[in-house]
């Protein structure tokens, strides 16, 4: 069976990205309702709030859930205690090491994914005995490592080391890029972009037609030269932004205006690559059904290829 599946309950091998503020109970529950895994965020640092999206979860799907907890973002253990008591099992942790709450994860019966950017972090959690991996390309949206790796360079390259379950996460958003990514070695795919702007997301539309019209130049790598790393849809701010190499102190301060306002200059909008090859908002159902079946559209192909021993 799909070592990603096993760990996750979940129908299909889609898990939606934990985007702060954005990844809560409407979306994520419809990401759950379709077959995929949705995640819900705490990298907000809204404790309570993020408490009370999990508690709801329960409310909207009978279908099984995820929670992130970004290790660099939280205030205290309060939401890890809350996480271990909560029912939750499947977790997936970023931003930091891992170690220390693997234990208390395990001692609950939660899973524990983490999120790695390069191969030597990805050892380091394997050493650690992390249950699996969500490997970060340089592809996707938000927080960066600055030294660029793409998914697929680093799904084989992690890969060559170790046999773990890896989830394909940066520059995936339809059956086409999941294909690819388990031609590398993953047995699932995070999408965050394609999440964003789906019927479901609870976004402006300012921001979802954004990502729509964007190309596949649409995006900037800001702040490489500090932190946070940054993706970005392309505006006059962050062209300003990319311009003089480092972001103001202010970049994020007005972040829930371009998000729920729809004021596209008030901050940065994230998002990864995949922009450029989304032309429409559709429902998270639509999303994931598109996804499965174009996946084993080209599955079939390869494998009628493979038996034929011919290219095609």
């Amino acid at each position: 069976m799909n070592r990603v599946l096993a760990h996750t309950g979940a129908k299909y091998p889609v898990v939606q990205a934990p985007m702060g503020w954005i990844a809560r109970s409407q979306l994520a529950s419809a990401v759950c309702e379709a077959g995929g895994l949705g995640i819900i965020e705490t990298s907000s640092g809204e404790t309570e709030a993020c408490k009370a999206e999990i508690l709801k979860m329960r409310e909207l799907t009978a279908a099984p859930f995820g929670v992130n907890l970004p290790i660099r973002f939280l205030k205290d253990d309060a939401m890890l205690r809350f996480v271990c008591d909560a029912g939750v099992k499947f977790v997936t942790t970023s931003a930091g090491s891992p170690a220390k709450f693997i234990a208390p994860l395990h001692d609950a019966g939660i899973t524990v994914y983490h999120a790695v950017p390069t191969v030597d972090a990805a050892m380091k959690c394997v050493d650690a005995g992390i249950d699996g991996l969500v490997v970060e390309g340089t592809e996707g949206g938000g927080f960066k490592n600055p030294e660029e790796v793409g998914t697929l360079v680093l799904l084989q390259a992690i890969r060559a080391k170790s046999d773990i379950p890896m989830i394909a996460a940066g520059g995936i958003c339809d059956g086409r890029g999941m294909a690819a990514a388990f031609a590398r070695g993953a047995e699932a795919v995070q999408m965050g972009t394609r999440f964003v702007s789906c019927a479901e997301s609870p976004v402006h539309q300012n921001y979802k037609q954004a990502i729509v019209d964007a190309k596949e130049t649409g995006t900037y790598v800001l702040n490489k030269k500090s932190t946070p790393c940054i993706r970005a849809l392309k505006t006059e701010r962050t062209a300003h932004i990319h311009e003089e190499g480092l972001m103001p102190p202010d970049t994020f301060t007005r972040i829930l205006d371009l998000y729920f306002g729809g004021d596209m200059e008030a901050a940065v909008g994230l998002a990864g690559e995949t922009a450029g090859l989304i032309t429409e908002v559709k429902t998270a159902k639509e999303i994931i059904d598109g996804t499965i079946s174009e996946f084993f559209a080209i599955a079939s192909r390869m494998g009628a290829l493979a038996d034929a021993r011919n290219f095609g």
